[in-house]
């Protein structure tokens, strides 16, 4: 769990997450400088909370190298990337580490697919995730509706098989599911109700990462056609 400055808004989220989960597991909270406002807050959960843990990320400020300090960090088999802000449903991890337990290397909790929705958010980063997410699994075989949502589940064994080339931020979960699509690996997904943040300010950075999100679109398309000209 990446955090900047959340402060005390990141204690709900902590607490649903230990309550809703029941497969063991530890919480990484990955922070930036130790002079993080949140910082405070997570020595104090951890303190009542053996699985939540603190982590300073040293492989340079930002939210992509705070997610690989967290996966490199990380012991399990299985790899949960989830938002501080209390936009991504707790109870839906158990069913994902199902699916990943079942042989599905990414798992997507999923905003598109029937069943899930989004409540809130900025008008044209909705219509955008949601055309990108759509356009890619109906016409360049993604399996999972929501490549772009990164409240993913991932198995280790595929994570030490590729290299993360991201070098922004949020394209991590498109880049993965891309490169999981490509090799074949099995991806599954679960219906998710996203809701925008209530407390703070989102730390998403559309017009700097726009460019990095058609990247790996157009890397799927372009393997996709690849294998049709086969």
């Amino acid at each position: 769990m990446p955090v900047f400055k959340e402060g005390e808004a990141v204690e709900p989220v902590v607490r649903a997450l230990t309550a809703a989960v029941t497969v063991p597991h530890e919480i990484l909270v990955v922070y930036d400088f130790d002079e993080d406002p949140t910082v405070p807050v997570i020595e104090r959960l951890a303190r009542e909370l053996p699985a939540v843990r603190g982590l300073r990320n040293d492989l340079g400020r930002g939210v992509l190298n705070a997610m690989k300090a967290g996966i490199a960090e990380s012991h399990g088999p299985y790899v949960l990337i989830s938002m501080a802000d209390g936009s991504d449903e707790a109870h839906v991890v158990d069913p994902m580490v199902a699916l990943a337990v079942g042989g599905a290397d990414v798992v997507s909790a999923s905003r598109y697919m029937r069943g899930g929705r989004q409540i809130g958010g900025p008008p044209l980063k909705r219509l955008m995730s949601r055309t990108a997410g759509l356009t890619l699994h109906w016409f360049a075989g993604v399996p999972t509706h929501d490549p772009t949502n990164n409240f993913k589940l991932y198995s280790r064994r595929f994570l030490e098989s590729v290299t993360i080339e991201s070098t922004a931020g949020f394209e991590l979960a498109l880049e993965l599911t891309v490169k999981a699509t490509i090799a074949g690996r099995p991806i599954a997904e679960v219906p998710t109700t996203w809701r925008d943040r209530t407390a703070g300010q989102s730390n998403f950075k559309l017009r700097k990462w726009l460019p990095h999100y058609l990247h790996w679109y157009r890397v799927a398309f372009a393997s996709r056609l690849g294998r049709r000209g086969r």
